[in-house]
């Protein structure tokens, strides 16, 4: 167990690469990390130190939170000067490929503790540590310079590059400069708009304003998205100061505000914080022996995907970024990602203010698939994130037994199952004839397998699809329960259910031996191999017998299961593709072709241990998604996958489902390893 009580950085879990990543192009330059700040902003680079996406930023600001995201600062180039002799540590690539500077060479390691990134840099004339850390709660950018070790005071020198954009833009030269200031040790960089301004403090250093286009810089991830792989940015001015052996720099960056003189504590602060959420963790997960040292690691990354939303009355509430880096709070992967993110390590607290953020917001009810980074109204095209809504509120209530919650959210709750018997957007509605979910329109994707190319759904699942109506299901299940709990009519939702029971049992295909994905679609029933038959052979869908549930988990174990998680389709299957990669048309058209979801690991292993109560392959089948820390996002999960091997990850590098169910997964696995056997 680690010594949480102590506050200690160097005692919360996390990693060290070496040499033998740090200065290997091939792996300095893969490996990434990632700071938030709780509102939606963040920090995140490569361990080499330079930006190869034009996402990366050491303050990507959430200027109307969580949203509104704004690169700021895009790096510093750092130089520490001995004598007569200059060493660089910050790194650039440009448009033709050269590396100047290039002070990845001096790294000797990079440590994580915690979320947070320490690099160590080496020479025979020093040794000096750079720390990165943000300010919870505000767009402020913290970053720490310690000279460990050198014969004599050093001089180092930052010089900060710039820009004012839209994180999912790309900014290019032109006559038009920002405007620098100086005075004493801080800079600000105005763009013509107060509320954008960006400024700058390193207390005791010297500063000095300048401002100039560099022109060409390299985004080599971009380039492999088939997007648009260089832009250019300002350099603006420089900050000078002389460390003796021993001591620190501490430079800040904010966004519209100066940020507060660095506080001493700052670091302790975030330690503290870090630790806390560890304690949350060790009181709530289940008893037996620890975590592995990969879920500690996990439930830190998790709560970067927490962060603040303001309900529609102004109060506070909080919501779950779906994915580093670009992507916002959506709906559905909320309310997947809550049990795991929250409730498994033990904040229900913060699980109840998400679900009261998102009822905030049902409309016909529907639960909003996303609210879009501009920060205009939030999008109702979704079949299945009203419930998975249900679903959350039921692993808070079981978890929790908080019916004081429950009673407030009710109505919202019945809300959505009358919307579905009535009929809402895009031909959402029961059934009468079996009881079951339909939805559908040409040109909408309703779905999570939601790719579209220009008016091209590649997945558009019109009809009945299977998970949509397990979830259907379970969340009639859950709500004749909760209406027992608070003293109200179980019958309507047990008559919904008696008859969606046995209209589920349309999906099993004897022929082929597993599910339809998709029942009375246009064409028919979709009969190809995918995962999202996995739901049905969960405990709460409760319609096939333990021999069809063992046979969904067989099939999709075969053909499905790689060390990343699940295929999207089955390698047999007509329209199979392997890899993801080209452009965006190549890619989308891959998304749900084949890729590995990581998420899918979470409803495979709850339907494994279903089927056959053998807790100890479920662990075997989930021990190889500790590898996905150390291959892309460090301390992380991507979110997808290709779908044949080696299975690169691609994708988001930190995605909130993908963290969040193998969480989830690790705590189903630890309860049924301390249950006792059946006799």
């Amino acid at each position: 167990m680690f010594a949480y009580k102590q506050m200690k950085s160097a005692d919360l879990p996390g990693d060290r690469l070496g040499r033998d990543i740090c200065t290997l192009p091939a792996g300095a330059e893969a490996a990434e990390w990632l700071v938030t700040n709780g509102i939606g902003g963040y920090a995140a680079g490569t361990v080499a130190g330079l930006p190869t996406r034009g996402y990366h930023g050491l303050l990507v600001a959430a200027l109307d939170p969580p949203v509104g995201r704004t690169l700021m600062l895009v790096t510093l180039l750092e130089t520490v000067t001995v004598g007569d002799r200059a060493f660089d540590l910050g790194s650039l690539r440009w448009a033709d490929g050269t590396m100047a500077p290039d002070g990845a060479r001096h790294l000797q390691d990079v440590r994580f503790e915690g979320t947070l990134p320490v690099w160590t840099y080496v020479t025979p004339q020093f040794t000096l540590e750079k720390r990165v850390f943000m300010d919870h709660g505000a767009n402020v950018t913290r970053i720490r310079y310690s000279c460990l070790r050198a014969e004599a005071p050093v001089s180092l020198t930052l010089r900060p590059i710039a820009d004012c954009r839209d994180y999912h833009s790309r900014s290019f030269a032109s006559d038009w400069l920002p405007e620098v200031t100086a005075q004493g040790d801080r800079l600000t960089v105005g763009w013509g708009d107060a509320a954008r301004a960006m400024h700058l403090h390193a207390p005791g250093a010297r500063a000095t304003a300048s401002a100039a286009w560099y022109r060409g810089v390299d985004l080599a991830q971009e380039r492999a998205r088939g997007l648009t792989d260089q832009e250019d940015h300002v350099q603006t001015g420089a900050f000078e100061v002389t460390l003796a052996p021993g001591e620190t720099l501490r430079f800040a960056a904010g966004a519209s505000l100066p940020p507060a003189e660095n506080p001493p504590d700052g670091l302790a602060a975030e330690v503290a914080r870090q630790h806390a959420v560890l304690d949350a963790w060790e009181k709530a997960r289940p008893a037996g022996p620890a975590a592995p040292a990969w879920i500690d690691r996990l439930v830190l990354t998790a709560d970067q995907f927490v962060a603040r939303r303001a309900l529609r009355d102004g109060s506070g509430g909080h919501t779950v970024i779906a994915g580093y880096h670009w992507f916002a709070d959506w709906g559905r992967d909320t309310m997947i990602s809550l049990p795991g993110l929250t409730i498994a390590t033990g904040r229900a607290d913060i699980a109840a203010s998400i679900l009261r953020s998102f009822a905030d917001v049902v409309d016909a009810g529907m639960i909003p698939n996303r609210f879009p980074d501009g920060g205009t109204d939030p999008e109702y095209n979704t079949v299945d994130a009203s419930f998975w809504f249900i679903e959350a509120v039921a692993a808070h209530v079981d978890a929790t037994g908080d019916t004081a919650l429950l009673g407030e959210l009710f109505e919202v709750l019945e809300s959505i199952v009358k919307h579905m018997e009535k009929g809402t957007r895009y031909g959402i509605r029961v059934d009468p004839a079996d009881g079951l979910i339909t939805a559908g329109e040409p040109g909408v994707q309703l779905t999570w397998m939601d790719a579209k190319i220009g008016d091209w759904v590649v997945t558009p699942r019109i009809g009945k699809p299977i998970e949509v109506n397990a979830l259907w299901l379970s969340g009639l299940r859950f709500m004749a329960r909760a209406a027992g709990l608070l003293g109200r009519d179980s019958a309507p939702y047990n008559a919904l259910l008696t008859k969606a029971r046995v209209g589920f049992e349309r999906f099993w295909n004897a022929e082929r031996g597993f599910c339809y994905d998709v029942l009375d679609g246009p064409d028919g029933h979709e009969d190809a191999l995918r995962p999202n038959q996995i739901f049905a052979a969960r405990p709460a869908t409760g319609v096939f017998d333990d021999a069809r549930c063992r046979e969904i988990v067989r099939r999709c174990e075969a053909a499905l299961l790689t060390p990343a998680g699940l295929r999207s389709l089955g390698p047999d299957e007509p329209g199979y593709r392997p890899r993801y990669a080209g452009d965006q048309t190549a890619r989308d058209g891959a998304y749900h072709q084949g890729t590995v979801w990581a998420w899918l690991i979470g409803p495979f292993i709850e339907a494994h241990l279903n089927a056959f109560a053998d807790p100890g392959r479920a662990a075997e089948i989930l021990a190889p998604m500790a590898d996905q820390l150390r291959i892309e996002g460090i301390g992380t999960i991507n979110e997808i996958f290709e779908a044949d091997a080696p299975h690169a990850p691609r994708g988001c590098v930190s995605q909130a489902w993908s963290v969040a169910e193998c969480i989830r997964a690790w705590t189903l696995i630890a309860r049924a390893s301390a249950a006792p056997s059946k006799p």
